[in-house]
């Protein structure tokens, strides 16, 4: 079985610089959309959990002390506030360098 596995690996390895080539002055593939795409697709993701857990844990706090409502609220508000600049400042970075 290894055997088989070894042999396919070296032709794999084999074929890779044929399959991979590139003839001189070829049109290549612009990664700049794509790689702004990723990183928007992550940041907007985390951000998106970030903001799940501080509402959960802040809803939560509340519950246990309904006197510190509005502190926890207050705290809340302004932690959400700088999660959701780190995907405004993902985003304007997609901008600044897209070109």
């Amino acid at each position: 079985m290894t055997k088989k596995i070894f042999v396919l690996l070296a032709l794999m390895l084999a074929a890779s610089s044929m399959l991979c080539a590139q003839t001189p002055g070829a049109a290549t593939v612009d990664w700049k959309p794509v790689t702004a795409g990723f990183a928007m697709a992550i940041a907007s993701s985390l951000c998106g959990l970030a903001q799940g857990k501080a509402i959960a844990s802040a809803v939560e706090g509340m519950a246990r002390n309904p006197g510190a409502a509005k502190a926890i609220q207050l705290a809340m508000l302004i932690g959400l506030a700088f999660v959701e600049s780190l995907a405004l400042y993902t985003l304007l970075i997609v901008f600044l360098f897209e070109k």
